[in-house]
């Protein structure tokens, strides 16, 4: 588990990567929305997880733009590293597996941890409450997949699907997350992995409170 230094870190490796490019061509580049004035102040507004987060430039701050909280450490570090990652790579509508990132495999326990057991503990025995929730708190979207599925827009160009199969007498129930082909390009492994648990905990957050 990383210490709360490492993610400081991070965060300042992060924004000295993006502190000096081009706002206007990060924005093109990863889905953001780009604002400037006559100061040579700008604003970048990144959609995440079905709320707008404005990066200021050159500061590089990061905060809801709802509420102009700062955003939490890890969230943090996920955005930044997406700013940075993102040269050009778009939704190929291809879905993968995680193990089917580079490097999914060593983080493979991981991801299950944070995310899919979590997904099918959770949701298993009552997957429409998963899409209801999805929809709900993410503006989710149907897929066809699975007995139940939905698409999460985790960021602009990462689509995240949850999925899952009804259990009977024979089998319990079982889920999965894909993501687009394209998440390679922009995500490391170890990021995927704290993204699928960013989207995860929240919706069994909601679900206990019905509960």
């Amino acid at each position: 588990m990383p210490r709360i230094d490492d993610y400081i870190k991070a965060v300042e490796l992060g924004k000295k990567e993006l502190k000096d490019k081009n706002p206007k061509r990060i924005a093109g580049l990863s889905g953001a929305e780009f604002e400037a004035d006559s100061d040579g102040f700008a604003m970048l507004t990144l959609g995440f997880l079905n709320r707008n987060v404005s990066i200021t430039w050159p500061d590089l701050e990061l905060a809801f733009k709802d509420s102009g909280e700062e955003l939490p450490i890890q969230e943090q570090v996920l955005l930044l590293h997406y700013l940075n990652g993102s040269k050009g790579s778009r939704v190929t509508g291809q879905w993968i597996a995680y193990q089917e990132v580079p490097d999914g495999r060593f983080y493979l326990d991981a991801f299950l941890r944070r995310a899919k057991i979590p997904m099918v503990q959770g949701f298993g025995n009552q997957p429409e409450l998963l899409v209801k929730l999805a929809t709900d708190a993410y503006g989710a979207r149907p897929l066809d997949q699975g007995d139940i599925s939905v698409v999460v827009q985790a960021l602009p160009m990462v689509p995240v699907a949850l999925i899952l199969w009804k259990g009977d007498e024979e089998f319990p129930p079982e889920g999965t997350i894909l993501f687009d082909r394209n998440i390679s390009d922009i995500l490391s492994a170890e990021d995927i992995a704290w993204l699928a648990g960013m989207i995860i905990y929240p919706l069994l957050g909601m679900a206990k409170g019905k509960g």
